[in-house]
């Protein structure tokens, strides 16, 4: 009888495992964001409180998704706010001239995916180019068009309907928090379900091994960066659909904090490492820190201290408690 030998490569479960992971240490942050919000303002720890505030912070949150999955192929890509931007101002122009609402808003996706698919050709075609001054480069052109077709004006006028995507609600459940769960789902099961998911995570331990293994890396980084685009312009329909109208300089500083809730949400910079989880959890935390503490009046420059010592926090956390060693695939 032959001696047939199996490997495993799977890590056998364990409870103290599943409590030890960075997502558990994301919730009890949120939680003491939500015990002392409630303590610096009486009106934070409501109901309606808790459900409506997502409304007024989860339109940047789905850049977050393709974000992680830029990270975590080892890149970054701080175009998105202008990418934002481009996809607003084209589409309310667009809608300005007389076309159809349900049109306009198909450019403005248009729009976006094409900017992040440009980053992406660049990046697979010209690969001595790096992925920081390219996405500058297209940072500054699309904020710089945006400008070109509308100066320092606003447009707007949008039809009443279209507040909906903003503002609107479902069975008391806001639309956006519904949209956005549904991404979640999709997102987390690609990523983390999926072959492509696995061509991420192992393209961000070594692009060079994959390739020589055959991955086609030019396409999963292509649509990585079209997903971004994509999604981009996704925030664009529900930024302008809360604010009613657009103009150039919107969604200014976007990429910075996309980057802040992906690297919370313990994905590492280096590539490789992080779940889809973990940026969630740090959208709410975040977002939620933010509505508290203005409730409590408290000045716009605090709050971003606060949040910045918080990632130092976080990423110095990650450092200690992730080694090079024992580095593994998180899917």
């Amino acid at each position: 009888m032959s001696d047939v030998r199996k490997i495993s490569i799977e890590k056998e479960w364990s409870w103290k495992g599943f409590f030890l992971q960075w997502e558990w240490l994301l919730v009890l942050v949120l939680i003491v964001v939500f015990l002392v919000n409630s303590l610096i303002s009486p009106y934070f720890l409501t109901l309606s409180s808790l459900i409506q505030t997502p409304s007024t912070f989860l339109d940047k949150a789905f850049i977050v998704f393709p974000m992680t999955m830029v990270i975590i192929l080892g890149r970054i890509d701080i175009s998105v706010g202008s990418t934002v931007a481009l996809s607003a101002v084209v589409m309310a122009v667009s809608y300005n001239a007389g076309v159809p609402m349900p049109v306009a808003m198909i450019i403005c996706l248009l729009v976006g995916t094409i900017g992040g698919g440009l980053n992406g050709l660049l990046l697979t075609q010209f690969k001595e180019l790096s992925h920081v001054i390219v996405t500058l480069a297209s940072m500054i052109i699309y904020r710089g068009i945006a400008y070109i077709i509308l100066g320092d004006q606003a447009s707007g006028g949008f039809p009443d309907w279209y507040s909906f995507l903003g503002w609107g609600s479902i069975a008391g459940i806001p639309f956006i928090l519904i949209v956005f769960a549904v991404a979640a789902v999709i997102f987390g099961l690609v990523l983390h379900k999926t072959r492509f998911g696995r061509s991420v995570y192992g393209m961000g331990f070594n692009s060079t091994t994959c390739e020589y293994s055959g991955l086609r890396t030019d396409r999963v980084t292509l649509i990585v960066f079209t997903l971004a685009g994509l999604m981009s312009a996704v925030t664009a329909l529900f930024l302008t659909s809360r604010m009613g109208s657009t103009r150039p300089n919107v969604a200014t500083g976007y990429e910075l904090e996309v980057i802040t809730m992906v690297a919370l949400g313990g994905v590492s910079t280096s590539g490789g490492i992080g779940k889809i989880g973990g940026p969630i959890l740090a959208v709410f935390i975040i977002g939620y820190l933010s509505y508290g503490m203005g409730l409590a009046n408290i000045q716009a420059p605090v709050v971003l201290v606060v949040i910045g010592l918080l990632l130092i926090v976080s990423v110095l956390a990650m450092k200690f408690r992730v080694s090079p060693k024992k580095r593994k695939l998180a899917m």
